[in-house]
């Protein structure tokens, strides 16, 4: 039976590669050397025309489950890895059946746990790692997802300003509702608890956690973390007529945490001055949208956060408080974001993404004033950090060789 591929992977050269061999025993010069997190299958990572993609070997029912689900959630917006296409009737040249492949996009500037975990672990390290963890399942579950298999391993991250933005890469388990049901929610929570106590005694065995971190308390920090942000998003909230001011914060909190408000539901209670405001929350983002409305710019929530923060410091400093929004921003994005990122030299610009980039420049440049009393300007902070910071920084993105 001949190949047959399912998907839209937009380069050709896929259908070009060594279907017919198992994947573990393909030539060492189609591979690109990333940092791959545990998995129960063979994963590889693959160069192709300036892309890299990573391939799974897995069955066929799962291989065609997984492909389906990652491409509900990209239609969902919910953070996964994009799936390109899965192959299946794969065979030898023997003729022997191979289990089908499935390919998805890397995710640029991402890291597994354990890469991210490197080195000795810090407690903040950990808590801003688990903290991502715990808002992708809350996101997960708001759009009817049950995971089935929550845990650090499947799982990547992307840093995030001072914190990391987690995705899921993981999904054969998975299963996808109009609605999650609190028992389906209440398992979700029990195996990630039990998935990440045993990746942090995995860590603790390899000397890789501190002294200080129990993993036990740890693992169960994280359920308490998620229930206290699962409940944030969706309790409804008896307020009287007469104190709307408590429903303007409670979006502000949703807001804070990177959420949006698409509606309010509200219902009066018979007989009572109370109303029950249930807020509607659809997505993760709100930063994130406002940047990339204003400026263009697609980059996590937090550092979208810490990037409006400078765009509002650049309107206040240049006496713009009158001026359009869209425009200081083209102005900002012109003046201030451009000529900072365009300041690093091409061969530092795989270390990090431009807005990360931007965000620890920020950081430097604050301590770099500290230190002199005074603001010591942004040109000035570049420079230190390029020479300073940045040419000592591991590259995060996949740097692809000429063909």
């Amino acid at each position: 039976m001949p190949l047959r591929m399912t998907g839209t992977p937009g380069d050709p050269a896929l259908l070009g590669l060594p279907w017919s061999t198992p994947l573990e025993d393909w030539p060492e010069h189609l591979f690109v050397a990333l940092p791959r997190g545990i998995s129960r299958h063979v994963v590889r990572f693959v160069r192709l025309s300036g892309r890299v993609y990573a391939v799974k070997e897995v069955g066929e029912r799962l291989a065609g489950h997984e492909y389906r689900l990652l491409r509900d959630l990209a239609r969902l917006d919910v953070p996964a890895v994009e799936a390109v296409a899965v192959l299946n009737d794969r065979a030898d040249e023997a003729g022997e059946p191979l289990d089908s492949a499935l390919v998805t996009r890397h995710l640029q500037f991402s890291l597994p746990y354990r890469a991210v975990l490197s080195g000795t672990v810090r407690q903040e390290t950990l808590v801003r790692l688990l903290d991502a963890l715990a808002v992708l399942l809350a996101r997960l579950h708001l759009a009817g997802l049950y995971w089935g298999d929550c845990s650090l391993s499947n799982t990547l991250f992307r840093r995030d300003a001072g914190a990391f933005a987690a995705y899921l890469v993981d999904a054969e388990t998975g299963e996808l509702h109009p609605r999650i049901s609190e028992g389906q929610r209440a398992h979700d929570i029990e195996i990630a608890h039990i998935n990440i106590y045993g990746e942090l005694l995995d860590l603790e065995a390899g000397g890789l956690l501190h002294p200080s971190i129990d993993p036990l308390e740890t693992s169960a920090q994280v359920c308490r973390r998620y229930e206290a942000l699962w409940e944030e998003l969706t309790r409804a909230e008896v307020v009287e007529e007469v104190e709307w001011h408590r429903v303007e914060a409670r979006i502000r909190r949703l807001n804070a945490l990177g959420f949006d408000v698409a509606e309010m539901q509200i219902q009066r209670k018979l007989g009572t001055a109370r109303i029950i405001v249930a807020p509607k929350v659809v997505d993760a983002g709100h930063h994130q949208r406002r940047l990339l409305r204003l400026s263009g710019l697609d980059v996590e929530e937090n550092q979208a956060r810490r990037l409006l923060n400078d765009l509002d410091n650049y309107r206040a400093t240049n006496r713009l408080p009158g001026d359009d929004e869209e425009i200081v921003a083209h102005r900002w994005l012109a003046e201030v974001f451009q000529p900072a990122v365009r300041a690093v030299p091409p061969e530092l610009r795989g270390k990090l993404e431009p807005a990360q980039i931007f965000h620890e420049v920020l950081d430097h440049r604050w301590f770099m004033s500290e230190a002199a009393v005074g603001d010591v300007g942004l040109n000035a902070a570049v420079r230190s950090y390029v020479g300073n910071v940045l040419t000592h920084k591991p590259d995060e993105k996949a740097v692809i060789a000429p063909e």
